[in-house]
């Protein structure tokens, strides 16, 4: 049976750090981005959901893998089946789908590939994570918006969420593709506590000695600035995510992480905190 992992994204926040533990345990691991970047450990490839005249070669003696989707893509079922369709009759036998606690089985973008995995293979899991704790550290809008005007903008009201570390989704990514028997269901992931965004701005302001606020924004401007930086259904979409939020959609905490792992999730002060020896949105850390 082929036992190379094909972990898809491998240079994006989940997708480095699967493919990082992965290789860590000595797992064979095949990292796919779109340039081919090097990942430690792993043998790189470059990889275009959009090209599929590279798909044999990605391919070839995989047994698992882990998927993400095209970013910013409504519809990625068009490219992602034919995918799937062609690694089953490649051999491989396990996938692991990155999806959303916001999107259900069937519903739109990967809901649509969430419903099809337990027909195309006898082993499968779609990791459904909240929000990621790193879209207030990394490149995200939030992130931006922080380090150059100490705001986070949103239209999530008092809104509360159970953020999640993409440590904590690796980790489960990584029982799902190696355990002896894969979950076979979708694993909704969150972190300790659900906080609002209000919370999170109290959060790094105390860590970081940085003053930052939550400005409350409409649907509507909310939806109008994403505009500016993505296509307008996507921030439409993305927008309606904030109004969910605000109307309670995402005011849980899951056992999934515990449950999996063996530990309890991180908590989104124990992250920034964790980041003390490093210079954290242009703020020594305290």
């Amino acid at each position: 049976m082929s036992d190379t992992i094909l972990v898809i994204g491998a240079t994006g926040t989940t997708g480095s750090r699967v493919a990082a533990r992965l290789t860590a345990a000595g797992h064979q691991v095949r990292a796919a981005s779109r340039h081919g970047s090097p990942v430690p450990g792993a043998e790189s490839v470059s990889f275009d959901w959009y090209k599929p005249g590279a798909y044999p070669g990605v391919l070839d003696s995989v047994g698992r893998v882990y998927l993400i989707p095209p970013p910013g893509d409504m519809a990625p079922a068009a490219v992602m089946l034919p995918f799937l369709e062609r690694a089953r009759a490649a051999g491989l036998y396990r996938a692991v789908l990155l999806g959303s606690s916001a999107i259900p089985q069937g519903g739109p973008a990967c809901g649509v590939v969430h419903e099809a995995l337990p027909g195309l293979f006898e082993q499968w899991a779609v990791l459904r994570p909240s929000w990621f704790m790193q879209n207030f550290t990394g490149a995200h809008v939030h992130a931006k918006s922080i380090e150059e005007d100490g705001v986070i903008m949103t239209a999530t009201g008092d809104g509360r969420v159970g953020f999640v570390d993409a440590d904590d989704i690796a980790a489960v990514a990584v029982h799902a593709l190696t355990g002896e028997h894969a979950p076979n269901t979708d694993l909704v992931l969150t972190g300790p506590e659900p906080l609002s965004h209000d919370d999170i701005a109290a959060i790094i302001t105390q860590v970081t000695g940085r003053t930052v606020v939550h400005r409350r924004l409409s649907y509507e401007r909310m939806r109008d600035r994403l505009a500016a930086q993505m296509p307008l259904e996507y921030a439409a979409m993305l927008a309606g995510m904030d109004r969910a939020i605000a109307e309670g959609a995402e005011d849980r905490v899951t056992g999934t992480v515990q449950r999996i792992t063996g530990r309890p999730p991180r908590s989104f002060r124990a992250l920034l905190e964790q980041e003390t020896r490093r210079t954290f949105l242009g703020v020594p850390m305290r």
